[in-house]
């Protein structure tokens, strides 16, 4: 039996600015999961920088909180309850447009890897300009 607590966990930035700690993943446990399970929060006014999973799907399930979801170039707001999928290779970013953190749980599958994504600060202005 694996169990882990958030009160426990070692919170790092990541890649896309969120304050991040993996809860499970395959690679580190020793695990034979599809996925890998992350924990993210981002302060008020803080946004994730622009990323894409080239081939892994993520869902983004909102704990707490609220912000403004950006796949490609549609943009929806989100609040705590909501689910997101988010497409293999799809740009993405969440803004936290709350008084509150944003806390979301990340699920990837497969299981994170740090070759699979990659990030873009300018490709927000980008699907501006289309």
């Amino acid at each position: 039996m694996i169990i882990k607590d958030l009160a426990d966990c070692r919170y790092f930035r990541a890649m896309d600015n969120t304050l991040l700690c993996e809860l499970l993943h395959p690679e580190r446990e020793g695990l034979d999961l599809p996925y890998s399970i992350a924990h993210a929060v981002l302060q008020p006014g803080e946004t994730s920088i622009p990323h894409r999973l080239k081939t892994s799907i993520e869902v983004y399930f909102i704990l707490e909180g609220v912000g403004e979801m950006h796949i490609d170039c549609r943009t929806s707001p989100v609040r705590s309850g909501q689910a997101v999928l988010i497409p293999p290779g799809s740009w993405q970013h969440i803004q936290n447009s709350g008084d509150f953190a944003l806390k979301i749980l990340c699920l990837v599958s497969p299981g994170w890897r740090a070759e699979d994504e990659e990030t873009d600060e300018n490709c927000s202005d980008r699907h501006k300009e289309k």
